[in-house]
This record gives C-alpha cells, sequence and structure tokens, in this order.
C-alpha cells in the first residue's frame, strides 16, 4: 500500500443461509480485493432485526481495511461480495444473505447520491454497527457526527448479544 491509502470500516450483516458463516466468508472476501488490505475484524453480534416482522435475527459484524481504491470502485466491489452471496435487493431492510455497508472512507463525507453516502446516514443510529465499530476503533470520530464514544453513550444495547465469528 501506498500513502495514497484509506482506511476504511466496512458494516457486515447476515439473517439468511447461515448468517455467522455468511460474515465470516465474508471476512476472507474482504481480505481478497484488490489494492486492499484486510486490518482487523470486529467480534460478531446478534442482534434484532429491523424493518419488517418475522424475520431471523442477524449477524453483524465490522471490518477495518486499507485500500486505494476509489470510493465507488470500493463500494462495486462490495456489491459483487454481496452477489456472489445471493443477495437480491427486493425489499428494503428486509432479509439478506449478505449486506456490506460502507460506514466510513478516511475523514472523508462524501455524498453521490443514490450510491453512496459516508458516513453511512444510519449507522450512528445503529447500537449493531456502533459497538463492534468501537470495539475496533474506540478513539475513532466520525465526520460530521463526533466521537464514537458520544454516539455510544445513546444508544441502548439491549438485545445485542456478542457472538464468536467462526
Amino acid at each position: 500500500m501506498n500513502a495514497l491509502t484509506e482506511r476504511v470500516f466496512v458494516g457486515l450483516g447476515s439473517n439468511l443461509d447461515e448468517p455467522l458463516w455468511q460474515v465470516s466468508r465474508a471476512f476472507d472476501e474482504l481480505a481478497d480485493l484488490d489494492e486492499t488490505r484486510l486490518l482487523a475484524v470486529s467480534p460478531c453480534y446478534r442482534s434484532a432485526p429491523l424493518g419488517p416482522p418475522d424475520q431471523s435475527d442477524y449477524v453483524n459484524a465490522v471490518a477495518m481495511l486499507e485500500t486505494e481504491l476509489a470510493p465507488i470502485a470500493l463500494l462495486d466491489a462490495l456489491q459483487a461480495i454481496e452477489r456472489n452471496h445471493g443477495r437480491i435487493r427486493e425489499i428494503h431492510w428486509g432479509p439478506r444473505t449478505l449486506d456490506l455497508d460502507l460506514l466510513m472512507y478516511g475523514d472523508r463525507i462524501i455524498d453521490l447520491p443514490p450510491r453512496l453516502r459516508v458516513p453511512h446516514p444510519e449507522m450512528v443510529n445503529r447500537a449493531f454497527v456502533l459497538v463492534p465499530l468501537h470495539d475496533l476503533a474506540p478513539d475513532l470520530n466520525v465526520p460530521g457526527h463526533g466521537k464514537l464514544d458520544a454516539l455510544l453513550e445513546n444508544q441502548s444495547r439491549e438485545g445485542l448479544q456478542r457472538l464468536a465469528c467462526l
């Protein structure tokens, strides 16, 4: 990696087809991305689903990467991994084999609707993102939102259960 790398955080989630396996396999695939290096992965967490009722619980985690890929190129690579896992985008916040969200791209604020907004617009409202993110980078500052510690103070961790990833 050269001086043009960015530290990025990717949120992972799954609630279909063996979610722990889906997330663990995705960690390996993130490690294999071109011009990218996997720096660390958080523990996995079980969380209640958002959105439509009658869904299974989710398994969530966060990966920290270093990449030379531009934001849209990285998003394309993440979406290719989702497709390889059989991801179908039918129901907003519906069940999925794998969801990969680009949470942060360095300290940049990116607004490229409809494809990409970074920091991820909902991350500050989701304990299942903030807790594993805090596991990786407790001193992190979320651009436009402030210190991660302060954001976590406003989040209930009820229903969030730490798991061992595969």
